[in-house]
């Protein structure tokens, strides 16, 4: 899933801004291990999804960041936006 200095060229085709993924190891300091009490079914047609919903809910979540169809088409849920990395990207002010 993550790999050590790859490019994200899609990022680059969005905002114009090459960026660079960090090794896992980064990443860590900052993630925050969830599990859900229970994985309601949200995300019609698309029942893993509901999975991703229920971890974004149960970390608090502010933005779910997303590339999927059927999470896109939720939009937002309990309060939590799901938006696209260009979205996201333009959020926190990266390649603006």
């Amino acid at each position: 899933f993550f790999s050590s200095r790859r490019r994200h060229t899609k990022f680059r085709n969005v905002t114009g801004v090459q960026t660079c993924a960090l090794p896992i190891s980064d990443y860590l300091d900052s993630a925050e291990l969830v599990s859900p009490l229970t994985v309601p079914q949200v995300v019609p047609g698309d029942p893993d999804d509901d999975h991703v919903i229920a971890a974004a809910v149960a970390a608090g979540a502010d933005l779910v960041v997303s590339g999927d169809a059927a999470l896109l088409a939720l939009g937002r849920h309990d309060g939590i936006r799901i938006v696209t990395a260009a979205e996201a990207l333009s959020l926190v002010g990266v390649g603006s």
